[in-house]
């Protein structure tokens, strides 16, 4: 199995797993001497089933990202540098986003307030980390697709 496909298949098991827990909350309680619309045990057993995948994909694809290396960098690391891109380009834009308001003044006489950074400076790096981050998202998921699961 290609990392990619174990990556794609945690997605999916989450998702199940949430939809079951959903679907254990409505049959649980039933009126009395009425039945459930799905049987509570079932669903357990399917819950039981998907985390138990859950767990078995988790280790092996942590084991895989720790053990790949791309350019010198394990997929770990990768993981991480994509990781912290996105938290610093989306702060990045909002504080641009705040630099960039404009104030209307009723009269000259009121104070007038300014940017104290370059919006455009700010803006040229999003910019280049934004690009950085699709330099690596791509070589993230080009590795995904040609690495093996690590069993």
């Amino acid at each position: 199995m290609k990392l990619a496909e174990a990556l794609q298949e945690r997605a999916d098991l989450n998702r199940n797993i949430e939809q079951l827990k959903m679907r254990m909350n409505k049959n649980v309680l039933v009126q009395e001497g009425e039945t459930s619309a799905e049987s509570p045990a079932r669903l357990k057993q399917e819950l039981d089933a998907s985390v138990d995948r859950l767990e078995y994909l988790m280790a092996k694809i942590n084991k895989t990202n720790h053990e790949t290396a791309v350019d010198g960098k394990t997929l770990t690391e990768l993981i991480a540098e994509k990781d912290a891109l996105s938290i610093k380009i989306s702060a990045y834009k909002e504080i641009v986003s705040a630099a960039s308001l404009t104030v209307n003044r009723a009269r000259n006489s009121e104070i007038r307030i300014r940017s104290s950074i370059s919006v455009t400076g700010w803006q040229t790096e999003i910019d280049n980390m934004s690009k950085k981050l699709r330099i690596v998202d791509n070589k993230l998921q080009e590795t995904n697709w040609k690495t093996e699961l690590i069993e």
